[in-house]
Parts: C-alpha cells; sequence; structure tokens
C-alpha cells in the first residue's frame, strides 16, 4: 500500500528527498518537515499560558517543572528554514553531492549510471547510508523510495 493515493509528482519528489537521498520531509530543519509542523500545532495548541498552569501544576506532577525547558526545545523545533540542498545548500558543509547530481542531469544519485562513485563528496559518517538508499532509489523508483522513507525514523 502506497502513502500516496496518486504517485508524487517529479517535483514533489524533488522537494522531500536530496539528490544524496535523505528525507529532507523528516529533517527537524526542514521548513515543510513533519517534525516543524508537528511542533507548531503542538506548541500552538498548548498556547502561550500554559507556562503559567504547568508553574502551579508541578507539585502534583514534577514533569511539568521541565516545560521552560521544553517550551524552548520546542520553539526552536517550531522554527525550521531549510529549503532543501536544491534550493538553498548543503547543511552538511562541503557536501558535492548537489553539484554532481546537477552536472550529471540526475535527480537521485541512484539513478546515476556511475552509481555507486568512488567519492560522493559526503561526511564519512553518511556514506554508508548513502549507498544503501541510492540503491533502494534504483530498485525500487523514486515514488516507492519516498513511501519507504516516510515511515521510518529520520535519526535512527
Amino acid at each position: 500500500m502506497t502513502f500516496f493515493p496518486q504517485p508524487p509528482s517529479r517535483t514533489e519528489l524533488r522537494r522531500l528527498v536530496a539528490p544524496c537521498g535523505l528525507y529532507c520531509g523528516g529533517c527537524l530543519a526542514f521548513t515543510g518537515g513533519a517534525i516543524r509542523n508537528h511542533a507548531r500545532a503542538l506548541r500552538d495548541l498548548l498556547g502561550p499560558s500554559f507556562a503559567g498552569y504547568a508553574k502551579r501544576m508541578e507539585v502534583m506532577n514534577p514533569a511539568l517543572a521541565a516545560y521552560p525547558e521544553f517550551s524552548q526545545l520546542l520553539e526552536f523545533l517550531s522554527q525550521g528554514s531549510c529549503k532543501g540542498c536544491r534550493e538553498g545548500g548543503c547543511l552538511l558543509g562541503n557536501c558535492g553531492v548537489r553539484s554532481c547530481s546537477m552536472k550529471r542531469e540526475v535527480d537521485f544519485c541512484g539513478l546515476c549510471p556511475d552509481f555507486p562513485c568512488e567519492n560522493p563528496g559526503l561526511p564519512e559518517g553518511l556514506v554508508e547510508r548513502w549507498r544503501k538508499n541510492g540503491e533502494i532509489l534504483r530498485d525500487k523508483g523514486a515514488a516507492e523510495y519516498l513511501d519507504l522513507v516516510r515511515v521510518r525514523p529520520r535519526y535512527p
């Protein structure tokens, strides 16, 4: 069963999945991502007066004593401002994947005829993940790949 009632457009696929295969839509920094959207919804549901309620009720539930720190984290999570590497630039610094995919005119590394290349230009800790993501993209296609990554944790 697929996540989408109809296959996502190429534009939507490219907006949500980086050329390296990372799922931007699940990133805490992504402008239109689930983390940002849920954090905003929770912040708005609690409202500005919840801090006073938490303070009054912390005697009955000590966990509420941590609300000021939680509120600060929630505010941070609700501020995602990255539009993805295709629109702004990679948050990983020296990543060479974006420029390579543009030069080779491929949407995703896994769809490149030379995948996997010897030097993807990624931080060492992401190379194995890049390779696995690329293999899935190559074998299943971008739409099915998006269905898979939407339901798995972004931060394994």
